[in-house]
Parts: structure tokens; C-alpha cells; sequence
């Protein structure tokens, strides 16, 4: 078959059965203690995945390269030589109670794509290139997303190196040890487009009956700490116009957060995700509490304006109570709009093969916003049963599955045939 045949367009599609028994497989290393996958970037577990999963790419005719931050790529050949490849991938990392779909159905469905374009003979113009990131999870070596973000350049490499998990295991050495670092130099494949399949790991899809999500863009995030510190006293001796309770600044802080994202919805969320109050007795007033706060939304102005108005509010709060306290923004991150052609891509992909779909935002963060600095990118969601992820309970269906990788199919192909 070649592409000029008209049949391309609608008529092939990857093989369900296939894809959903590689997710199976893959699922019986590492397995959690509730269904799901514990197999952390870089323990054994990851490594044994990697084997099978280079395995199955050398099986399906690929050429395989190992980049010194340990992200595989996995190409097959295009027609042109020196034509810029077309890539897709995602991770097999996972959280230490993690789902079997995280990640994983964005490599195996890539992997799918390179399989049913062997079973029709098609080839393309562009390579395909399969990428498998290395510590997406950032589960056991923060920060998440690593090899991607020293891939586009966001960390050095050395750096990446150094980092170190609970236990004071250096990433690199671990890397070195599961047999994982490579040769190939970080960063060094340019590309034509990329895109990445993913559960949706939220409620959206699955409530709407809606096959397919298109990814527009991805939400940017601050996480701040506040410290408000008061004086601790005890509480059945100590009259209440007399206190400076930390833990009610904490609480009214929690409610504020709650207020502000409310006040913007459905463009923002405002999470208090971690609580400490010291000295944490029953019986004692608070004398110091610490709130750590996380704040999304895909339009970088209302970021600004959320994180604005916490630390306005925070500073009142505290003058209220009489109390004293510190804010640190510990972490932030622009939001990221994916590439117009990749979108429009993914969107043809999924009305030509008469699957239902809608524009969606990422509320979680993924490799494709680092690649989105280096290469034209989307992103392709799928639905997950009650939005459940990074818990051993998340689900999803085999015709799911498929459906996002019907649409992975020819997004990529509409691209790879492209001069």
C-alpha cells in the first residue's frame, strides 16, 4: 500500500488486540500490590522494561540509540535521506503506585504505529522515531520530566547527574549501574514535528463520552510555601482574643487559595496539598504553620494575578492574627500552547477516522512541554476511567486505547509524508 492510495486516510488502523496485550506485558514487571506498576526511572525494574521494550523495537525492524541521559530512541527509516524524523514517545517509569497506562500507553502505542505501518507496507518520506524519556515520573530523582528537560536544554546534564533520591543514590551512577547510559549526545536529534499520547489523568473525557482529547495547550504552575509563625500557648487556659494561632492563618490561607482559583474557573485550580503545624498537640495553640500551596492555569497573566493575590492575602491574613511569615516560591513554570499544524493534525486524524473529540488543556505536566521548545508539538489524550491516575486503580479500556492510537497513527503519518 502507499500513500496515494485513498484508503490510508480512513482504512488503516492499528491492531487492538496487539497493543493491549504489549500493555500486559509490560505490566507484569514491576507490578504494584494492587494492580497497578511500581517501577521507578532506574531501579531494575526499569531497566528489565527497557530490555523488552528495545526487544520488541529491534523485533519490529527499528534501529535503536541510547542518549547519555538513557532516553531510547528507536527509528525506522524514511525514504529521503537526512529528511528530519517525525517523533512520538512518552515514558515506563512510574509512580511507586502507579497505574499501567501512565506513560506507557504513549510508547507501546507508538510502537503499535511502527508495527501496523510494517503489516500495510507503507513507508514514509520522514523517519519515525520512537522515544521512550528517561525519570518522567520524577518519582524517586526529582525533578519530574528530567531527561526530556536536559534533552531541550532546560537542565545540564551534569546536573542531572548529581541528583540524588531518598536513599542519597546519585541519578548518574544508577543509570551507569542498570546499563542505561549511552553514548549518544543529549540533544542531539533534531525533529520535524512530535507528538505524545496520554491518558487524560482527569475526569473530562470520560464524563463527556468523548473519544479523544486535543491537547491545545498545558497548564503553567507556581508552587509556593508559606510560613506563618505565631505563639504557642495552651488552649484551655489561653482566652481566644488573646492568641497568635498559626494553625487559623493556615486555615484561612487554605480557604483563600480555594476562593481565588474559584473565582476563575475553569481556567485555574489552587490546590493546599501539604499542612505542618507545630507544636501539633491537642491541647496547644499553634505556634508555627507551614501551607504549601500549588496554583495552575494555561493563561500566564492569571498565574501572576493568583500568585499575587495569595501572597496580598497571606500578608493580611497574618496582620490580622498576629502573626509573622515568610513566602518562597519554590517552583514555576510558563504554560505551554502547542504547535497549530501538530493540533490541526491530530484534530484531522480524529475526525477522518470518526472518532468524537474536543479541544482539551493538560492540567498535568508531560515531556511534549520540553520537546515543545525544540520541536513542533502535541499532545493526544485519551479517556481513563473516573479520571483516576498516579493510583494503582487507574483504568482504561482496549477500545480506548486504540482510538488514541488510530489517532496517533495518522497524526504522524500526515506529517511524515510532508516534504
Amino acid at each position: 500500500m502507499t500513500l496515494s492510495d485513498p484508503l490510508v486516510a480512513t482504512n488503516v488502523r492499528i491492531h487492538q488486540e496487539r497493543l493491549w496485550d504489549s500493555l500486559m506485558d509490560i505490566a507484569t514487571i514491576g507490578p504494584g500490590v494492587a494492580g497497578g506498576n511500581n517501577r521507578q526511572a532506574l531501579t531494575d525494574e526499569d531497566g528489565e522494561a527497557r530490555k523488552l521494550f528495545v526487544t520488541w523495537c529491534e523485533g519490529a525492524g527499528l534501529t535503536v540509540s541510547v542518549d547519555q541521559i538513557g532516553n531510547i530512541f528507536a527509528t525506522r527509516p524514511g525514504t529521503e535521506t537526512n529528511a528530519l524524523p517525525v517523533c512520538m514517545g512518552s515514558h515506563l517509569d512510574t509512580q511507586p503506585t502507579g497505574g499501567r497506562f501512565d506513560g506507557v500507553l504513549g510508547v507501546l502505542a507508538g510502537l503499535e504505529v511502527i508495527r501496523t505501518l510494517n503489516d500495510q507496507g507503507i513507508q514514509t518520506r520522514h523517519p519515525i522515531t520512537l522515544v521512550n524519556w528517561t525519570n518522567e515520573e520524577g518519582s524517586r530523582f526529582a525533578p519530574v520530566m528530567m531527561a526530556s528537560g536536559v534533552f531541550a536544554g532546560a537542565h545540564p546534564l551534569e546536573w542531572a547527574y548529581d541528583r540524588r533520591d531518598a536513599s542519597g543514590i546519585r541519578f548518574g551512577d544508577e543509570l551507569e549501574r542498570i546499563g542505561w547510559k549511552g553514548s549518544f549526545p543529549v540533544g542531539g536529534l533534531s525533529m520535524k514535528a512530535y507528538f505524545e499520547l496520554h491518558i487524560e489523568q482527569g475526569p473530562i473525557l470520560e464524563a463527556e463520552n468523548v473519544d479523544i482529547g486535543i491537547v491545545t495547550s498545558g497548564q503553567g504552575l507556581t508552587w509556593l510555601e508559606i510560613d506563618f509563625h505565631g505563639r504557642s500557648a495552651h488552649a484551655g487556659s489561653t482566652p481566644m482574643n488573646r492568641r497568635h494561632d498559626a494553625a487559623l492563618g493556615a486555615a484561612r490561607l487554605v480557604h483563600l487559595v480555594n476562593a481565588i482559583a474559584n473565582d476563575r474557573h475553569p481556567n485555574a485550580v489552587g490546590t493546599v496539598g501539604r499542612l505542618s503545624i507545630e507544636p501539633n498537640t491537642t491541647n496547644s495553640v499553634a505556634a508555627y504553620a507551614q501551607v504549601a500551596i500549588d496554583i495552575r492555569s494555561p493563561v500566564a497573566a492569571m498565574l501572576e494575578e493568583m500568585e499575587a493575590e495569595i501572597r496580598s492575602g497571606a500578608e493580611s491574613i497574618a496582620a490580622e492574627i498576629g502573626l509573622s511569615f515568610e513566602i518562597r516560591r519554590l517552583q514555576h513554570a510558563a504554560p505551554v500552547h502547542f504547535a497549530p499544524d501538530c493540533i490541526s493534525s491530530a484534530r484531522q486524524a480524529a475526525v477522518a477516522l470518526g472518532y468524537s473529540h474536543r479541544d482539551i488543556v493538560s492540567g498535568a505536566g508531560h515531556d511534549a512541554y520540553w520537546i515543545s521548545r525544540v520541536a513542533p508539538s502535541a499532545m493526544i489524550m485519551c479517556p481513563c476511567v473516573d479520571g483516576i491516575s498516579h493510583n494503582e486503580a487507574e483504568e482504561i479500556f482496549p477500545e480506548w486505547a486504540a482510538a488514541g492510537a488510530d489517532v496517533l497513527l495518522h497524526a504522524v503519518l500526515d506529517n511524515a509524508v510532508k516534504v
